[in-house]
């Protein structure tokens, strides 16, 4: 039998690990290379990893999957993801890092944040992003603050400064160009999505100058010679890349992705008003200069929630036995509410319970966090399908937990590295066949005290907010 047509190679830039792999013409991924990333060292708040490592970590990893097609004649394109927002400043004269690698979960620019409270309405209008330090706007901010000698080298143009696959190409053309798509531009918070380039008004709250940013390029059809003989055809964030693997460009359908944190998001059409609350994503802007957008809500660190419990061996049956109600995401409530007073957190005292039962009431958390996000995206507009994804969707109780409190088919997408898998298709300009593996979830029609308990819990968290208001 033949060896199988490889059309793009992808390289995955993430937190915890660096991946890459080849796609073959029926969107099938092989080879997969994969490296643990740096260690991040967190201090009071700072999440610091070394750049230079980095870079040495993913070169290795990119030239290991290389070197199964090397001597192809076709020289495959590349297709690049990168985890969003987290940055460094460098010196342009020799690479060498000003900075670490600053990580998005980095969290210095709280106060920037703090300060430009009065201001957070036109940030959102402008950019469909809530104000937090998570983006690079508001540490970039506070390190320009801190260090004025670093803002005249920058503005100079003797030091530059962006994210981290701004960084990897400007490395990898030797310096020829100094570039971020449009995907990863729209997260730094420096964006107006509606005319996709920087806005001196936000550079302005930010007091962050302009001319220092790397120039915004489409996500698609880059076309850029790189020095170890591959041409990058495609940049694009981490999450931009698993919705173009998972989901087809409908708005009928939505994702929902439960990792480290989670995410609910589906395509919205480009003028179409965003429901109050909900981040505006752009997803990619592809070579024909078209944009595309999507809606997203959120939930923080439920991975960490769960992590000291039992979360494999709980089953749906578990479900609604108690009435204590929980939020499960400890380092705040995600999109729509962005309440980071309220974390982790039981309606009763649970001294008494088991870890199995806590466990179970954390899960129930995340599968009403997830359908209250579908209920609202599916009344604003209908949702036909459904497709779960990521490490926590694994877990069969959360996945008949979610399609027993929503009204439309619920799937389990068998492929793994969606993130690769998206990466490569652009690069391949979206033209090669893609089949998604989905396995339908069966609600249990016979219990209904798991959707009797999801309507209490939506009146218990409507109170406990409008409460605190």
């Amino acid at each position: 039998m033949d060896a199988p047509l490889i059309k793009a190679i992808a390289l995955d830039l993430g937190t915890t690990s660096i991946k890459a792999a080849l796609m073959d013409e029926n969107g099938q991924l092989h080879n997969l290379i994969s490296q643990p990333a740096p260690k991040i060292i967190a201090n009071q708040g700072c999440y610091e990893s070394d750049a230079l490592c980095y870079v040495e970590t993913a070169e290795q990893v990119l030239k290991q999957c290389h070197a199964q097609i090397a001597n192809n004649p076709s020289k495959p394109p590349l297709g690049l993801c990168s985890q969003r927002s987290s940055f460094l400043i460098w010196e342009k004269a020799n690479g060498q890092p000003v900075t670490p690698l600053i990580s998005w979960q980095d969290n210095r620019g709280a106060p920037r944040c703090e300060s430009l409270h009065a201001s957070e309405s036109t940030i959102r209008q402008l950019t469909g992003l809530r104000l937090t330090p998570y983006y690079f706007a508001p540490k970039l901010s506070i390190l320009l603050q801190e260090h004025p000698t670093w803002r005249e080298k920058l503005i100079q143009n003797e030091w530059l400064v962006g994210t981290l696959d701004t960084f990897m190409i400007w490395r990898w053309t030797h310096g020829k160009h100094h570039i971020i798509d449009a995907s990863m531009a729209a997260r730094t918070s420096l964006m107006d999505i509606q005319q996709q380039q920087w806005s001196p008004v936000l550079c302005d709250l930010f007091n962050i100058p302009l001319s220092i940013l790397p120039k915004i390029r489409l996500s698609a059809g880059l076309d850029l010679a790189l020095d170890n003989g591959m041409t990058l055809n495609a940049s694009v964030g981490d999450q931009s890349a698993a919705l173009i693997a998972c989901v087809t460009n409908k708005q009928t359908e939505a994702l929902v992705n439960l990792g480290t944190g989670g995410f609910v998001i589906r395509y919205l059409a480009t003028q179409k008003k965003t429901l109050d609350g909900y981040l505006r994503t752009l997803i990619y802007q592809d070579d024909s200069y078209q944009t595309h957008t999507a809606i997203e809500g959120t939930l923080n660190s439920i991975a960490a929630a769960l992590a000291p419990y039992p979360a494999k061996e709980c089953q749906i049956e578990h479900f609604a036995t108690t009435d204590i109600f929980c939020l499960a995401e400890p380092s705040g409530l995600g999109a729509p509410y962005f309440r980071d007073d309220w974390g982790l957190f039981f309606s009763q005292p649970t001294d008494q319970l088991t870890p199995t039962q806590i466990t179970t009431l954390l899960l129930e958390a995340i599968i009403f966090r997830v359908a209250r996000i579908l209920e609202e995206f599916h009344q604003d507009s209908p949702i036909t399908q459904t497709f779960l994804s990521g490490g926590l969707s694994e877990l069969a109780c959360l996945q008949q937990g979610i399609a027993q409190c929503v009204p439309f088919p619920v799937f389990h997408l068998q492929q793994k590295e969606t993130s690769l898998q998206g990466a490569a298709l652009l690069a391949c300009g979206l033209k090669t066949k893609h089949t998604r593996h989905t396995e339908k979830i069966k609600a249990q029609s016979n219990n209904n005290a798991l959707i009797e308990k999801y309507h209490h819990w939506k009146d218990w968290l409507g109170a406990l907010i409008l409460d605190d208001a």
